[in-house]
């Protein structure tokens, strides 16, 4: 079972979302701008994907650009920052089991079905 952390407006998204739906594997979809995860949710998938919450923020964001960029927090303060904004979650994200990956690239993506399913 796979769970995929989805922005409808992103073609990164939209095409792991396909590559899912291509699979025929059962997955859950969470829209994560409109159901923001929790700061103990981002927690868990930064878990899970192995990383800082730093590593997680799409940097090129201008909520980024204009309020974060230089700031030295701690990885709570960015997974706070996260939870706040979620449209600074890089994107998309596919979890399995206790795994995560960012799947941005079709390798990724394939190597997430592989991988984590």
């Amino acid at each position: 079972m796979f769970t995929i952390y989805h922005n409808n407006r992103c073609g990164k998204s939209r095409a792991a979302l396909a590559a899912l739906e291509a699979q025929k594997e059962k997955f859950t979809v969470v829209d994560y701008l409109k159901n923001p995860p929790s700061a103990s949710q981002i927690k868990a998938l930064l878990k899970q994907l192995n990383m800082q919450a730093f590593d997680l923020i799409r940097k090129k964001e201008a909520i980024f650009l204009e309020h974060y960029q230089g700031q030295d927090l701690s990885n709570d303060g960015w997974i706070a920052v996260l939870a706040m904004h979620p449209i600074l979650i890089e994107r998309p994200i596919i979890v399995s089991g206790n795994k995560a990956t960012i799947a941005r690239s079709p390798e990724k993506i394939a190597e997430a079905l592989t991988k984590l399913g």
